[in-house]
């Protein structure tokens, strides 16, 4: 709003602005280049992202996806053009003129919400946390965490909203809100993380309703263990607005934080848009039905592409044999998690897929064109169709994929993987 220097969320309950008082921006980064800062009511820094990104395999689609993987905190905008193919100038202009702000803007915008997760859910040392958030310097930090919020990073702290129990300690890891739109099927999604759990890497525990997903992960700077719970705020789980997922996180290094939650995003398809979903699908007269039974039904991804990959192709017996054998162990094993996955490197003279992982013949990266890694991975010996399908439904993040053998419409376009869950899901249940 011009009036008052804020921006919101279009349905924030806090102001009935005038219309010509308002200006409507694609992205935060857009509202925050232009000097607006986050309204603190409805917090639009940190709203779900956008499902746009994991449908679209153009330039901008992959940027977006990259961008949340941290790629230009790590490698700047030349690693993200590169890993493009395009120059440095051509992604700026293309994102500028569709998202009305550059690669720097949209991964500034991004830290600054990390570090926001930060000082406000952690004891971290302001310092700690302005470098595990991406920023180059304390000045930069405190720069634009001033412009964004218009406070200092202390002033930030105290104003987060009490919780009970307090802030958590390092040892203690990151409190998270996995954020989703609408409604979301859990018990669902947890039901298939149970069947899939890989011993050592993955575990699943409690009872249906109320259970706990384990997993260690591999970051581009060290490793972490993540735990997430199925069970969500019930008073807000069927509404518009959406609801959460509780997550804790440990990271050996902060500098993970954005990549982390990121692929946590991706692993349980959180930035989906559930209401595009369902009224297309919920328009078919054979699929209506299990829309209606089960709306708001996710298709979920997967937090280490490569990983997923590999399992995909060799089974879950012989990924759990890789584990024991190849697998990074766990500095201090924690419960049932003992491992990391190992990385394609170490299995490259024992599979050919993990052989082409390594030396980028096959790319599953969060920028990868999604074409491009289908046609390498039917190349590759011993990945038949379903697997690649499989690899481009879970690994890729595709929402339109049709495996072979299930009965995939084309009218269902440009959501066949979520078709795909509601037919195997109705299957289960028969069985």
């Amino acid at each position: 709003m011009s009036t008052t220097g804020i921006y919101c969320r279009p349905s924030c309950p806090a102001v009935t602005p005038k219309r010509q008082n308002v200006s409507f921006y694609p992205t935060a980064a857009a509202a925050q280049s232009r000097g607006f800062r986050a309204c603190r009511r409805c917090r639009p820094d940190a709203v779900p992202g956008s499902a746009e990104w994991n449908v679209r395999a153009d330039v901008v689609g992959r940027a977006m996806r990259m961008i949340g993987d941290g790629v230009v905190d790590r490698e700047g905008v030349g690693g993200l053009a590169t890993r493009l193919g395009y120059s440095a100038r051509q992604v700026q202009r293309q994102l500028t003129a569709e998202l009305g702000a550059g690669p720097v803007a949209l991964a500034r915008a991004q830290r600054a919400h990390t570090a926001r997760v930060l000082l406000q859910t952690t004891d971290l040392p302001v310092t700690e946390i302005a470098f595990a958030a991406g920023f180059a310097s304390v000045r930069q930090f405190n720069d634009t965490i001033r412009a964004v919020y218009e406070l200092t990073p202390t002033g930030l702290r105290a104003a987060a909203p009490k919780r009970g129990g307090g802030r958590a300690t390092p040892a203690a890891g990151i409190p998270l809100r996995l954020a989703h739109r609408g409604p979301y099927q859990a018990a669902a999604v947890f039901d298939l993380l149970a069947a899939e759990a890989l011993p050592g890497v993955e575990d699943v525990r409690g009872e249906r309703g109320a259970r706990t997903y384990r997993r260690t992960l591999r970051l581009p700077h060290a490793g972490g263990i993540v735990a997430v719970e199925e069970r969500g705020p019930r008073r807000r789980a069927d509404t518009r607005e959406g609801g959460w997922l509780e997550a804790r996180l440990h990271l050996t290094d902060l500098r993970d934080l954005t990549t982390a939650v990121q692929r946590l995003r991706g692993l349980f398809d959180l930035d989906a848009d559930p209401y595009a979903v369902d009224e297309r699908l919920g328009a078919d007269p054979r699929l209506a039905p299990l829309v209606r039974a089960r709306p708001g039904l996710r298709s979920p991804g997967a937090a280490d592409p490569e990983e997923f990959a590999v399992r995909a192709v060799v089974g879950r017996a012989a990924a759990a044999r890789l584990v024991a054998e190849h697998g990074t162990p766990l500095p201090s094993p924690c419960g049932t998690l003992t491992h990391v996955f190992p990385e394609p490197a170490a299995l490259a003279d024992r599979l050919p897929l993990a052989a082409a992982l390594a030396d980028g013949t096959v790319r599953l990266d969060a920028g990868a064109d999604r074409d491009d890694a289908e046609r390498h991975l039917r190349a590759v010996a011993g990945v038949d169709a379903a697997a690649v399908a499989l690899i481009r439904m879970r690994a890729l993040g595709d929402p339109d994929v049709a495996p072979p053998g299930a009965p995939v419409d084309d009218a269902w376009r440009p959501w066949r993987s979520y078709a795909a869950r509601h037919l195997w899901a109705a299957e289960r249940e028969r069985v």
